[in-house]
């Protein structure tokens, strides 16, 4: 018999706060994770995880990092046109990072907290006929979850002045109407979230001319208005947004407090330093499979010891020799490993379809054919400019932790002081949200710039994004894509990495793909954003796609060959019950087995919102209460 109430594989966005609530609400709950904590074990670690601008150097540090080599599509020729390819057991693949670590990958995340749209609750509300999946539902978990520090709540001094004023007015009889000043936002959760500095624009004249000479007149040209957004702040999480999505700037929120990355992992340690006989962390522990008596999930096998999985740079060359433990639970079992190892952990338990669990060996608990299948991610490009001149604003900085007993360079030493300055934001200076056509119910283009060179993951990246002082990468985020892949076993060891194929634009044989004109008209965009400082000199070139990239035709070309993404997710997928290619119903549940769910960026049917982390929050929220139902 287990001490344990619930075993919970993965401590990232779904698994991480699931399990911190379950033990609050007084259940004994196991937490395993394969990664450690670098964060607590030297100084180079503390800093990765804490000072936000590292995110992108946290990305290939190998205390947390998991590399995954993925194919954006099947055909090796087209895979091949990518300038970014890594070749791996001689085959073109694509580097897909992500961490290995308590927190998961919200360890090396940039941070970014923007709630889905109300359309992605409502699409999953309707296939599952559940009201409890519905917007306002939902918002009310990010409210839950949310500690907002960039706004005045309404327990705020200036709330409480303005329920006296209005309290005065109504004695005088001239009532006031007085608004909740929260506009859906919470202010007693467990996640910090702040706004980047817009002042730090201000200290650069180059990036003050682009925003006055470039993004206005863009703006106004393509949208109307650039100040659509004044009555909510420019605050994409405002709730006044959510029924008509509007377009215009936005300062995008962070799970960043005190300067410092804020998110499960610190939660995880405060909830178990309160309860501590109710949550056990375990690391180092890679799940090698679930646990079955008949079809229902009774516990996990386990093998305890670091560095086992093959996605880590410091693997071990022959863990098959490794001794498996495993431990009983008395209710259930949730899987939380995300996009990639959720659905290859259910193969290697007999959960998926039937055909490749038998060319493994695998005996079959539950024929599940849509485990893997429906894989989504977002499609990314850069547009990067040579400015004639450096950053001022990046003139004092190393972008790098401090070398053993080396001095701090200037913006280190704002960021240890104060927690301000270049060092406490993630690099984004502004966003903005459009659609790409006007007949979109919903805003599908998330633009943000940001100082730097980045033209998407490969090994090196992070050491050569600041290398140049002059340039600037509008990043180009298509939301709601329509690119569904797959991921499957390469073997049934559950140290080897599965095979993932993303089938970027329907495997490249989709016609007239409506993914690739958004990007397209993206990128139309941000070179009108360009142009007034192209022809003035302030930018000096377009270094990629560049100006040999002068029809839609090739921009289109471009886009197939360069394109990337970061939030997989969709291949665990919840669905209707007469959907064969569901996987859970509505309540997580692994539909043909018993005391098994899955909380994590593999649930959803399509891709939500703009930046995944913030709806796999909220459901990681919905999650604790229908369990604890």
């Amino acid at each position: 018999m287990s001490d344990f109430d619930y075993v919970i594989v993965g401590s990232g966005a779904g698994g991480g706060p699931l399990a911190a609530n379950l033990a609050k609400a007084g259940c004994k709950v196991l937490l395993l994770e394969a990664g450690g904590d670098p964060c607590s074990e030297d100084e180079t670690g503390r800093l990765m995880y804490e000072v936000p601008i590292f995110h992108g150097l946290s990305t290939e540090y190998k205390g947390c990092a998991w590399n995954y080599f993925v194919r954006h599509y099947t055909d090796d020729a087209q895979q091949a046109r990518d300038s970014k390819k890594v070749a791996v057991n001689g085959r073109d693949t694509v580097w897909y990072p992500r961490a290995g670590t308590l927190g998961g990958c919200t360890a090396h995340n940039a941070m970014i907290t923007v709630v889905p749209q109300d359309s992605d609750w409502r699409h999953i509300q309707e296939i599952t006929g559940d009201e409890s999946w519905s917007p306002a539902s939902m918002r009310g978990y990010f409210e839950r979850l949310e500690n907002c520090k960039y706004i005045a709540g309404p327990d705020s001094v200036e709330a409480k002045v303005e329920r006296v004023i209005s309290t005065i007015a109504a004695l005088l009889g001239k009532p006031e109407d007085w608004r909740d000043r929260s506009h859906g936002h919470g202010f007693q959760g467990w996640l910090p979230t702040c706004e980047a500095d817009p002042k730090l624009v201000l200290k650069d004249k180059e990036l003050i001319a682009m925003l006055v000479d470039g993004v206005g007149a863009a703006l106004v040209a393509h949208i109307g208005t650039p100040w659509t957004r004044v009555e909510t702040r420019f605050d994409p999480n405002d709730i006044r947004n959510g029924s008509n999505s509007p377009e215009g700037l936005a300062f995008t929120p962070l799970a960043v407090e005190h300067g410092k990355r804020a998110g499960p992992r610190e939660y995880l340690l405060r909830v178990q330093q309160q309860f501590p006989n109710n949550l056990t962390i375990q690391k180092h522990a890679l799940v090698s499979r679930v646990l079955f008596e008949g079809t229902r999930a009774v516990g996990v096998e386990y093998i305890d010891k670091a560095h086992v999985y093959r996605a880590d740079p410091a693997a071990l060359t022959n863990p098959g020799t490794l001794p498996r433990s495993e431990v009983r639970v008395k209710r259930e079992v949730i899987l939380a490993g995300g996009a990639f190892n959720s659905p290859q952990l259910l193969k290697l338990s007999g959960v998926g379809p039937r055909a490749e669990l038998e060319k493994w060996g695998i005996p079959v608990v539950a024929d599940l054919p849509g485990v893997g299948e429906n894989l989504q991610d977002r499609y990314e490009v850069g547009v990067v400019s040579e400015f004639a001149r450096d950053f001022t604003l990046l003139g004092d900085a190393t972008f790098s932790p401090p070398q053993v007993g080396a001095a701090l360079d200037a913006c280190m030493s704002e960021w240890h002081k104060s927690g301000t300055g270049v060092y406490a934001s993630n690099g984004a200076l502004i966003g903005i949200i459009k659609r790409s056509r006007k007949d979109l119910p919903d805003p599908d283009l998330y633009i943000f710039g940001l100082p730097g060179f980045f033209r998407g993951y490969v090994p090196g990246y992070s050491t050569a994004f600041e290398f140049h002082r002059n340039r600037f990468t509008w990043a180009i985020l298509k939301a709601r894509t329509n690119n569904t892949g797959r991921v499957t076993l390469a073997s049934k060891n559950p140290w080897d990495t599965p095979e993932i194929n993303f089938q970027y634009f329907g495997d490249g044989r989709r016609t007239n793909d409506p993914d690739l004109e958004a990007v397209v008209g993206g990128i139309r965009f941000v070179r009108a954003m360009n142009r007034p400082m192209e022809n003035i000199g302030i930018i000096r070139q377009e270094e990629i796609p560049g100006a040999s990239c002068d029809s839609d035709d090739k921009l289109r070309e471009f886009i197939r060959n360069e394109a990337w993404g970061h939030h997989a997710s969709c291949t665990n997928k919840i669905g209707a019950g007469n959907d064969p290619m569901a996987v859970l119903d509505g309540r997580f549940r692994v539909r043909g087995t018993q005391g098994l769910r899955v909380v994590d960026a593999s649930v959803f049917p399509k891709i939500p919102g703009y930046f995944i982390v913030s709806a796999i929050y909220m459901v990681s929220e919905k999650a604790s209460d229908v369990i604890l139902q």
